[in-house]
């Protein structure tokens, strides 16, 4: 009896401490949809009353969702666990499954850009208390996040203080990439409602590419921290955006660790991203004790 009331105790308490996730709903007046987002609060949020918080925003892969960082890591607490470690408030925003984060010149209904710049900060800084300005907001993500969150800071450094990419995808230019005739085939259909056609409009592809972008980085001077998997099939255009920025004398922190796209390598490369963009974050005033 003595050893179920410590259980429940031991329970209640680990439960009271926990950081705990809100479900919004966002809509975009540019897209004329509403899509959800995760909103992952610190334990610290509710006692805390009087602090404004910083935020990370956290985004998803190609083919998934904005609840993937919650369901697919094989510690499901990961998330939970970093937003107490660091009294952080994560956003994990909707990017559908192949948008890519950007605005598409092609379908109307497809304006991620718009909506992550435009319409979600400004909904999570008037729902919750943050630090409403560059300073203390952040942002990073996986694979086609990865891209989103290179892509969004570097075109709005006003917005973000520091930026990453787990095994991003980082050139969306097919000319790069060992494919085969279906694997091309199918690539240039998931294309067509964003850029339309490579063939026709390669200008699009090459525009949009983060790998084409590292002197608007240089120029913004943002902190940056990039990643791949030394198995992973994205690792030469990683390798390759990494030897740009060296070349145009961009500090960034750039690390290769085994593995390959999967969920084991971004639960371990997620926590070192937090720890690079919390130090930020704190050389900025922007973190709460």
């Amino acid at each position: 009896m003595r050893f179920l009331l410590a259980l429940f105790l031991l329970t209640t308490a680990l439960t009271a401490s926990a950081a705990r996730v809100d479900t919004l709903a966002i809509p975009s007046a540019a897209m004329n949809k509403t899509y959800r987002a995760a909103v992952v609060l610190p334990a610290s949020y509710a006692k805390n009353k009087k602090a404004s918080y910083p935020v990370l925003y956290l985004l998803h892969g190609a083919y998934g969702h904005f609840a993937d960082w919650l369901k697919n890591t094989p510690d499901k607490q990961l998330v939970h666990r970093l937003a107490d470690q660091y009294n952080l408030i994560i956003v994990l925003p909707e990017g559908e499954t192949f948008a890519f984060y950007l605005d598409s010149p092609v379908n109307p209904g497809s304006q991620f850009e718009t909506y992550l710049t435009k319409e979600i900060i400004p909904k999570i800084d008037q729902t919750y208390r943050t630090i409403r300005d560059r300073k203390g907001r952040v942002i990073t993500g996986l694979s086609m996040g990865g891209h989103g969150a290179l892509y969004l800071s570097a075109r709005h450094p006003d917005l973000y203080s520091a930026a990453g990419s787990m095994s991003g995808a980082l050139d969306l230019q097919s000319k790069n990439r060992n494919l085969t005739p279906d694997a091309a085939a199918q690539r240039a259909q998931l294309w067509a409602p964003v850029l339309g056609s490579e063939t026709t409009n390669p200008e699009r592809f090459t525009a949009n590419s983060v790998v084409n972008l590292v002197d608007l980085m240089q120029r913004n001077a943002l902190p940056l921290i990039i990643d791949c998997g030394v198995d992973d099939g994205l690792i030469d255009i990683n390798r390759e955006v990494h030897r740009r920025l060296l070349y145009n004398h961009t500090p960034h922190d750039y690390t290769e660790r085994p593995g390959a796209h999967t969920w084991d390598y971004w639960q371990n490369a997620l926590p070192y991203h937090v720890l690079f963009l919390h130090q930020v974050l704190k050389a900025n005033g922007a973190a709460v004790q």
